[in-house]
């Protein structure tokens, strides 16, 4: 019970009661509800170290925090919410003229119990014993750094953007995990339990002005054997770290003026062979990366001649609808900051979507010329961004194209803010036939309204400028999401313009209606044995053109059962329809007629613990399609030694059977991934994907030896397998990339 609910009961009560001094009681009790709400999170002092730590995870034999008062009184969420944790947890904080020091010393009356499930940088922490931390830095209580590991010492940093993914990114939140910092942590296991030591340079972190501080704060304590999820500053129990708004309070730090100044300058060969290409052809190039903080809240970064090779390459997705594809942003330059970046309907009508800056429709890269993006606070709680990139005109793909994106975000506190947004391409004119105006320019402004700890009302209205498309080119959402220990719920309407055309964004769909609703219930029943966790819920989503034609909807009902074990079971039943106005070809030979469609399917989940060496989850779906059959599978095995060796096989497989000449089809992907650490920075990746409509394979190894952050040496083989197609023959490109940051200033 949140202590929302305990003072409106005690409130209740005392108006039942109707004493004679009921007046000067409910002041009382209104005074308590405000104390409540505003002074109940924890407190924890940093102190400043005499000597540095010795970053070896040794906690309790380093000199450095000896005297130092940790932080403690962890309770938890799961299995038994609002409770004490199971084992004892300490964090000590400390600093030093450069950096922050944390230090977390996690009991365990049984070391041997202590699962460690991965030591690749940013793997999930959710399968392992772990602790994080988020530091808000401004103490504005909507945005902060994440930072965790486990007793194997991974580095796990995120970063996160009004409050990450609670309230289902009601107001545009994100939560970056593909953020990359510099940074130290070491981990070891003893007969107490297991422990770790942080080092975060403050120029890592955004805070503030003044000689002391108070910073927003939070730990997290997993211990998986249990399944058990303990905060120290107390969380409902379906909200997660990011929730910044309800973070304990770091007291007493004094952080340097922020003088930070970093040149990353990079080295790239290559070398192809096969494909279209006849014989050896060899390439190499450099560049730069800089990064300056002109406040300690606000960085400048500038990129030369940027490159992305040592990136992971995406995965194969089947297009078996007539929608256009979402596939991630995976790029450095572009991640840092990039909730920042956010308006609109994520992964469906973003106004700004970095992947169309130097990647084809096709995938192929287009040459980055250069850029340069200001990112971060002014003041205490205005928030600005400005990007600015050029790329190169490449024949038959894409003219030469600057990309111009300024944004500003007013927040109001309580989850609440107001902003407005510009994102602009300009082009060379190239690409026209004959030459004329070759722009596209996109406006935009959001605002998000925190009501109390549970209820967020969020919109976003927007307007394009394209040559040539002089209709309806506007588009809004408004929305409302109630989200508390015991219920997720949420309604939106959305409206897109048939001319509304956010070139430099993402659109997954034009011209549409759209209407959307969930309501969710979180149940932990305490005398059904096994069970922990029942999670019935329905929703809805239905799309309409203009002129009132239904043109998809899926109505969904379901429950979620989780184990005590780890394991879960979701059943439930799909009523779908779809309405196809023009003919589309799902697959080479295969066309679906205009029509509506209505069908019926059944989907069932059901996964294994998945901290075990061994795991498996299963998704299907068996129903109707098009007015055919449609069954879905998708297996997925996972198999790992110790925190070293990781492997997963993913099979995702359609069988259709559509009323249609050739209707009768499959179409299949497979997926395997390996991957070995031979310590937290060093490691060994292959991605191998096979598409069988395509018969096509595609293989990614990289080998990467990190550094800092994301730089360091990385070694990688791409091969593409088109001859089962009998299209080009075989691909194969080595690349061999190399960087180093320099640190100027410190």
């Amino acid at each position: 019970m949140s202590r929302w609910d305990t003072c409106a009961q005690v409130f209740i009560l005392l108006s039942m009661l109707r004493t004679p001094n009921f007046k000067l009681l409910s002041l009382l009790t209104l005074s308590f509800i405000v104390h409540a709400s505003f002074a109940a999170t924890p407190e924890v002092t940093a102190r400043r170290l005499v000597i540095d730590p010795v970053i070896d995870g040794d906690v309790i034999g380093d000199n450095a925090w000896v005297g130092a008062v940790p932080a403690a009184g962890f309770r938890q969420v799961q299995p038994k919410d609002g409770q004490p944790a199971s084992q004892k947890t300490e964090v000590f904080i400390g600093y030093s003229d450069t950096a922050l020091y944390i230090g977390v010393i996690a009991y365990d009356d049984n070391p041997a119990g202590i699962i460690v499930s991965d030591s690749r940088r940013d793997s999930s922490l959710d399968n392992t014993d772990a602790f994080l931390v988020i530091i808000d830095g401004l103490l504005d209580r909507q945005n902060g750094f994440m930072f965790g590991t486990n007793a194997a010492g991974i580095e796990y940093d995120a970063q996160v953007t009004k409050e990450g993914s609670d309230d289902y990114n009601a107001a545009g939140g994100t939560f970056n995990l593909n953020w990359d910092s510099s940074w130290t942590v070491k981990s070891r296991i003893g007969d107490y339990g297991w422990s770790a030591e942080f080092e975060i340079p403050f120029n890592t972190l955004r805070y503030g002005s003044g000689n002391e501080q108070d910073w927003g704060i939070n730990f997290q304590r997993n211990i998986r054997r249990n399944n058990e999820i303990a905060y120290w500053s107390p969380l409902d129990r379906n909200r997660t770290l990011h929730r910044v708004s309800e973070a304990g309070t770091l007291k007493g730090i004094q952080p340097p003026g922020q003088r930070n100044l970093q040149v990353t300058p990079y080295v790239v060969g290559s070398a192809r062979r096969g494909g279209s290409i006849n014989g050896t052809d060899t390439d190499s190039d450099v560049g730069v990366d800089l990064k300056y903080s002109i406040t300690p809240s606000l960085t400048l970064d500038l990129t030369y001649n940027t490159d992305f090779a040592q990136v992971e390459a995406d995965e194969l997705q089947l297009n078996l609808d007539r929608f256009a594809l979402f596939f991630p942003e995976k790029r450095p330059f572009f991640l840092e900051n990039a909730g920042l970046f956010g308006v609109g309907a994520s992964g469906e009508a973003d106004l700004f979507f970095s992947r169309r800056i130097g990647i084809a429709n096709d995938g192929s890269a287009i040459p980055v010329e250069g850029g340069a993006r200001l990112s971060g606070k002014i003041g205490e709680r205005t928030n600005v961004g400005l990007l600015l990139m050029s790329t190169e005109a490449v024949d038959g793909v894409a003219p030469g194209n600057r990309f111009s994106v300024a944004r500003v975000s007013q927040e109001l506190g309580n989850r609440s803010s107001i902003g407005a947004m510009y994102v602009g391409r300009d082009g060379d004119g190239s690409f026209l036939t004959p030459e004329s105006d070759d722009y596209n320019h996109s406006y935009a402004v959001d605002g998000a309204w925190g009501i109390g700890e549970h209820l967020l009302l969020s919109a976003w209205a927007a307007k394009t400028d394209t040559p040539g498309r002089d209709g309806d080119d506007n588009a809004y959402s408004v929305g409302v999401n109630y989200n508390s220990s015991k219920w997720a719920n949420s309604i939106s309407y959305s409206e897109v313009g048939e001319d509304f055309n956010p070139e430099v964004g993402f659109l997954s769909r034009s011209d549409y209606r759209k209407v959307s609703a969930l309501l969710f219930r979180y149940i932990r029943p305490s005398n059904l044995g096994s069970i922990f966790e029942l999670r019935p819920h329905i929703s809805y989503t239905g799309y309409w053109k203009p002129d009132g034609f239904h043109e998809s909807g899926v109505l969904h009902i379901d429950n979620h059962t989780e184990f005590r074990s780890g394991t879960e079971l979701h059943t439930g039943v799909n009523f779908r329809k779809d309405g196809v106005i023009n003919a589309f070809e799902i697959i080479e030979g295969v066309t679906v007629q205009p029509g509506t469609y209505d069908h019926a399917e059944i989907p069932i989940v059901f996964y294994t613990n998945q901290s075990k060496p061994l795991s498996f989850e299963f998704r299907s779906t068996v129903g109707g399609r098009f007015g055919g059959d449609l069954v879905t599978l998708k297996p997925t095995v996972a198999y790992r030694i110790g925190e070293t060796f990781r492997s997963e096989l993913e099979l995702i497989y359609n069988d259709f059977d559509l009323p249609v000449p050739n209707g009768d089809f499959t179409a299949n992907l497979a997926r395997l991934r390996l991957s070995y650490s031979f310590t937290p920075s060093v490691q060994l990746q292959a991605l191998v994907q096979y598409n069988d409509n395509a018969d096509t394979i595609g293989t990614n190894i990289r080998f990467s030896w990190l550094r800092n952050a994301n730089s360091g040496l990385f070694l990688v083989y791409n091969e593409i397998d088109e001859r089962f197609a009998g299209a080009a023959p075989t691909g194969r490109e080595f690349i061999v990339k190399f960087s180093h940051i320099f640190d100027l200033l410190n």
